[in-house]
């Protein structure tokens, strides 16, 4: 049976296709993603021969560039005009050819001779054109097209859960692939062979541009929103931007996701550090990828029922945790054995893993949020702001590691000397342990619930108005921190302990009980009352 759009037309209901062909999205994303984050670094030290300190200052550098770029695409998109394909879609069948040649040229290793002068300026022009430009202009709507695709939670979430999938296979070809094929042993030493690395490159920009077009052909955008002509006359940049800046909620999960990917792409790109110089065993790399997809599976396999049950943003502080501690129990033990190393660091990726499994999922409840507060929905323009904190934190990540390597004294001279390996080790611990602990406490005020006001548990929508579950957990939409199962479960708690409490202290318990879960039904019934009248609500 076929649904309806916002136009009223009718099209193919929400299934596996969409999933799929949303997970391709993201698998054609990190082909060249990935293979930046993880191997960019690695290559130009020691192909290229550019010391990490100006790698890193190059990247930190066009991170510049993409605070206009992202914002302007964002606006682009929200703009644009709704074709029969949609309004995000027809980006990523225009972009796609542009995006993998710009990421296929910044891996030339013929270029390995020329002055020091020349292969710096080729990797700023060339990061830029793939990074700032190519690569901006089709992630801002395929992330957009996610609010699209569906209005239901639970399809989101399930969008949300293929992506970070796609991007975890896209991880483990490029991860475990090109420690199997890139490195040549040369007197008991793995060092990366340029050409070789050069045409993986090649090959993996090919698979980007088929994904894309899977993903276009696979997709069906059913969310058209059309703006009334008084919206789009307050809908300008300073506005946008304005809105922005009072969103808590999009703050939170930017400053999160900020700090998050930086420990993410620091292990990456230590990765390749850590084993062939510190461990000298290129194929444990390649198994560990593997396992990171395995824990991938598992957090793929357990996140929505633990989310519905106690929230996106719980779930991600819980796991951010668990990678902290794993990376601080690694720095302290040094196991001499790889294998250990493994399957220690397996734990921390499941960790992160859960986390990434709810990040774009969080992400369309700001949307939402967003749409509800302001009164227009603008989807491409947040996403654009989150998207540029993502890249603050690759290019942090880049920086960072960079910096560091430097500081340890690492060169092609020195990358196995016991004093920079065992530096190599400390820096692939103790940033991600620190990043992980800090990116913790922003996630907690990032609104979860799968609708605005509404409850995890659903039953807002079945508006029965009522406390009615164990683990029903009301969110007040509107002031973030507050949930009301944990505070009425410390008001009842409050009333079991304390058996000796005088009765007018008892009666004066069972009166704030009462009055808190009667805010969480006004707010709920304004939210709705609100929604359905397209107003914004008016909040007390």
């Amino acid at each position: 049976m076929a649904n309806k759009n916002y136009d009223g037309g009718e099209v193919r209901p929400f299934g596996f296709r969409d999933k799929l062909g949303y997970l391709l999205g993201d698998f054609g994303n990190d082909f060249t993603f990935i293979l930046s984050s993880s191997f960019l670094l690695k290559f130009y030290t020691d192909v290229m021969g550019v010391d990490g300190f100006v790698v890193g200052i190059v990247m930190m550098v066009t991170r510049f560039v993409d605070a206009f770029t992202d914002v302007a695409m964002g606006r682009i998109c929200d703009r644009s005009r709704v074709t029969p394909a949609g309004k995000f879609k027809p980006w990523i069948r225009r972009m796609c050819g542009p995006v993998a040649i710009s990421s296929f040229l910044i891996y030339q290793s013929s270029l390995a001779g020329q002055s020091m002068a020349f292969k710096i300026v080729w990797l700023f022009v060339t990061y830029i054109l793939w990074g700032s430009i190519f690569y901006t202009s089709i992630n801002i709507p395929y992330g957009s097209m996610a609010s699209a695709i569906s209005p239901e939670p639970g399809d989101r979430q399930s969008l949300s859960t293929y992506r970070s999938l796609g991007g975890a296979l896209a991880g483990v070809a490029v991860g475990a692939g090109i420690p199997m094929v890139a490195y040549d042993t040369i007197e008991g030493k793995a060092v990366l062979n340029g050409p070789r690395f050069t045409m993986i490159a090649g090959i993996f920009s090919a698979f980007a541009v088929l994904s894309y077009l899977l993903c276009y052909y696979m997709t069906t955008e059913r969310v058209r929103p059309k703006h009334t002509d008084s919206v789009r006359a307050n809908d300008s940049l300073m506005t946008m931007l304005s809105n922005a800046l009072k969103n808590r909620a999009l703050i939170s999960i930017i400053a999160a996701s900020i700090v998050l990917l930086l420990a993410q792409l620091t292990m990456q790109s230590m990765a390749n550090y850590v084993y062939p110089n510190f461990y000298g065993n290129t194929a444990a790399q390649s198994v560990s990828t593997f396992i990171m997809l395995i824990t991938m599976l598992i957090a793929a396999a357990f996140t929505k029922p633990i989310s519905l049950r106690y929230g996106k943003a719980e779930l991600s502080v819980v796991s951010n945790i668990l990678a902290a501690a794993v990376c601080v129990v690694l720095y302290f033990l040094r196991p001499a054995n790889v294998w250990v190393y493994v399957a220690l660091i397996s734990l921390s990726w499941l960790g992160l893993g859960f986390f990434n499994m709810v990040s774009w999922a969080l992400i369309t409840d700001v949307i939402d949020y967003s749409e509800l507060k302001n009164g227009i929905r603008e989807d491409g323009s947040v996403y654009a702001l989150y998207s540029f904190a993502r890249k603050l934190g690759q290019a942090a990540s880049a920086g960072l590691s960079g910096a560091l390597l430097s500081a340890i004294g690492y060169s092609q001279e020195t990358a196995f000397d016991e004093r920079i390996v065992n530096g190599i080790y400390n820096i692939s611990t103790l940033i991600p342990a620190g990043v992980c602990s800090a990116g913790a406490d922003p996630v907690v005020l990032v609104p979860s619930a799968q609708k605005a006001g509404g409850c995890q548990c659903g039953c807002t929508e079945r508006k029965t108005r009522r406390i009615k579950k164990k683990h029903c957990q009301w969110q007040c939409f509107f002031s973030y921190h507050l949930t009301c199962r944990s505070l009425l479960r410390l008001l009842r708690y409050a009333q079991r302990s304390d058996r000796t409490a005088s009765a007018a202290l008892q009666r004066d318990r069972s009166d704030r009980t009462r009055r808190l879960r009667r805010f969480c039904e006004q707010e709920s019934e304004a939210f709705h009352s609100a929604k359905s009248k397209q107003l914004r609500p008016d909040h007390r």
